[in-house]
């Protein structure tokens, strides 16, 4: 990995996946102590106001890295255990046989089996993964719904579970986060979006970061547009949006400038302690929500190429929004970057996502942040 920033190549890798269809993006990379921030497109389709670097977005998934890292903090305080049953603290949540088998490591790394509650919460997707026989629907009926996250979890524990307690390969889940959530209630005696927003965002120095608690995204943002694989046309905007649907699985609003920030000073042990961070990078095969195995930690994964430094983050979606966050293994490179277009690839006769000119050009963006 060189320690330099090519502006001339990351700017002309930004404006590729602008013209490959991406309405908009944002991008910030680090290295050392330089820093090149970069946006290409537009904020809104109908206005063509143009987006900037430093807007605030839904940052999606990412979130759980935030979620992680404050349970961790607990665990160092002997709070929490890693290793005890979510059953101890939670029994009526996770009642019996399976809340004694599943362990507070398996809900951090999607080990538990617990099933995703999404398709129960939104009926329009209860076909997924069979996107062909899914549809938009819910999204519309659920803009301001206000779920209550105990609600969410007792559907996805009341569904079929998706393996056994520790087996591999896990499968992603967000009702694993959402039961951390009421975790972190548990043992703190405050909501988990006011501990992570004390001890997380304001410890990192995150002042664009929150955990909102309104549908709203303030200060300067762009829209989000949806497409659900081509069900949607032309894309809908959702930037407006109860985000109860996911709280502290994938609520989070931020910069790509703050997400660098708390990257950085995570994988420099400044959030959680050097054994914390150990832990937190020790991986296991997950299957993720686009079917694909890869290797999970407790709220991050790696990112390798040949030859090159591994870089650990974490990425995520929501309905319009997209992010990806990764930092490299000693803190001092990151690189960070929005979308304000989501699903953009069609489905094939088969109800495959088919390859689409963004994918290519994003992963060359992601190459050139990460590598130069």
């Amino acid at each position: 990995m060189r320690n330099t920033l090519d502006s001339a190549q990351l700017n002309a890798a930004v404006e590729n996946v602008h013209r490959a269809g991406m309405h908009g993006l944002f991008a910030e990379v680090r290295d050392g102590d330089k820093t090149w921030r970069g946006a290409a497109g537009v904020a809104d389709v109908d206005t063509r106001r143009p987006v900037t670097a430093d807007m605030r977005h839904r940052v999606g998934s990412i979130t759980k890295t935030f979620t992680a890292a404050a349970v961790l903090q607990q665990v160092e305080s002997g709070r929490i255990g890693l290793d005890t049953p979510i059953g101890r603290y939670l029994p009526k949540l996770v009642p019996g046989i399976r809340g004694d088998a599943i362990t507070v490591r398996m809900l951090i790394n999607h080990t538990s089996g617990l099933a995703e509650y999404l398709p129960y919460a939104y009926p329009s997707l209860k076909a997924f993964p069979v996107l062909a026989d899914t549809g938009p629907q819910s999204m519309d009926g659920n803009r301001l719904t206000r779920f209550h996250p105990t609600e969410l979890i007792e559907m996805g524990v009341a569904a079929p579970a998706v393996g056994a307690p520790g087996g591999t390969p896990g499968v992603y889940s967000n009702t694993n986060y959402l039961l951390l959530g009421e975790l972190l209630e548990q043992v703190t005696g405050t909501t988990a979006e006011r501990y992570i927003t004390r001890n997380v965002i304001e410890r990192a120095g995150l002042d664009d970061t929150e955990l909102p608690a309104d549908p709203y995204v303030n200060g300067p943002h762009s829209l989000m547009y949806e497409a659900w694989f081509g069900m949607i046309d032309p894309p809908r905007d959702y930037s407006v949006y109860d985000m109860s649907w996911v709280g502290p699985a994938g609520s989070l609003i931020s910069t790509v400038a703050d997400l660098n920030r708390f990257l950085g000073m995570l994988l420099a042990g400044e959030i959680v302690s050097r054994s914390s961070l150990e832990q937190m990078q020790r991986t296991v095969p997950v299957v993720s929500q686009e079917g694909k195995v890869i290797d999970y930690g407790l709220g991050l994964h790696p990112m390798e190429a040949p030859g090159q430094v591994t870089f650990w983050g974490h990425g995520g979606t929501v309905w319009g929004a997209g992010a990806l966050s990764m930092a490299s293994a000693d803190g001092k490179r990151q690189m960070s970057v929005a979308v304000n277009l989501q699903r953009w690839n069609r489905l094939d006769s088969a109800g495959k996502p088919q390859p689409h000119p963004i994918d290519e050009a994003l992963a060359a963006l992601h190459r050139v942040a990460m590598y130069g």
